[in-house]
């Protein structure tokens, strides 16, 4: 009840003049870094571009500050996800009324699937908010970027539809080179000793996989019998890595490196991003990359 009332008191803030004293040139607000990057790659550093997840912060748990509720009010364009960690956003939008900014949400431009876990008697299954770990979901969120900043910004056209055709040849490439991988992989089965945000990944490149848990759940610990069947399916598979997410404390693939002697790598799924590789400029498209390397060593 307090954060609903300090959605309204702020948008009643933005109502007396505040979303009038935009600073000149295009002002975006994204929630996470997928949608940051993209907007980044589109407007190529012509426009203020904000991104409201600060780098190593947890987006299963952010809330909005006051001044993160003001960037957004006062935004000419607003790019978030859309999905289960986004609800706060839908109570900000909606306490603004017609103050509101133009809104992209990305899990509308996508084919969402259902959240992997486990249905709670009378509840309809939760979207996977986590589109973004497939390339080809990635190209279509670019062109629905493209096609809301050209939206917002008419005259900036021509650049816009340039910075995301060659972006998207990148993201193009990235999806050719999984196809690849996965053609001539020797197993087509991957490990997670940890969360599984990768389902679009898999769905979308016929890939298997057993997890530890299965979506980002809250969980830190897994029954017993989930990291047997886990251990099971490394010996039997003759799988050579099992795959841990950032911000994980890498405890489960200890306890198969210790049975096993299987290491791990990371998969990123990107949903945060550290401070490090956030200085040093790195993008959707060279994370993915690192991705794609650490999986061609689970399936060869």
């Amino acid at each position: 009840m307090a954060k609903k009332a300090l959605f309204i008191l702020l948008a009643l803030v933005l109502s007396t003049g505040l979303s009038a004293g935009v600073a000149e040139g295009l002002s975006i607000v994204t929630t996470d870094f997928p949608c940051y990057d993209l907007v980044r790659a589109v407007t190529g550093g012509e426009a203020e571009v904000t991104m409201l997840l600060k780098p190593g912060m947890e987006a299963h748990t952010y809330d909005p500050s006051p001044s993160d509720i003001l960037a957004i009010g006062s935004a000419d364009l607003f790019v978030c996800i859309g999905g289960e960690s986004d609800s706060w956003a839908e109570d900000v939008i909606s306490s603004m009324g017609a103050e509101a900014p133009r809104t992209l949400r990305l899990i509308e431009t996508v084919d969402a699937l259902s959240e992997l876990k486990a249905d709670e008697p009378g509840e309809a299954p939760a979207l996977d908010e986590h589109i973004w770990t497939s390339p080809r979901n990635a190209r279509r969120m670019l062109d629905a970027v493209e096609q809301a900043l050209v939206a917002a910004a008419p005259d900036e056209a021509e650049l816009f539809q340039a910075n995301a055709k060659a972006y998207g040849d990148e993201i193009d490439a990235l999806d050719e080179q999984l196809q690849a991988l996965v053609a001539g992989a020797k197993r087509r089965t991957l490990v997670f000793a940890d969360r599984f945000p990768f389902q679009y990944l898999t769905h979308d490149y016929g890939l298997d996989y057993k997890a530890a848990f299965l979506s980002c759940t809250a969980q830190t610990e897994p029954s017993a019998r989930v990291v047997v069947e886990l251990i099971g399916t490394v010996i039997e598979e003759q799988i050579p890595v099992v795959y841990t997410i950032e911000l994980s404390n890498g405890a489960i693939a200890q306890t198969i490196l210790q049975e096993t002697g299987v290491p791990s790598a990371q998969l990123d799924s990107m949903q945060t991003v550290s401070l490090d590789d956030f200085e040093a400029g790195e993008t959707y498209v060279s994370i993915m990359q690192r991705n794609l390397e650490a999986i061609e060593r689970g399936l060869y």
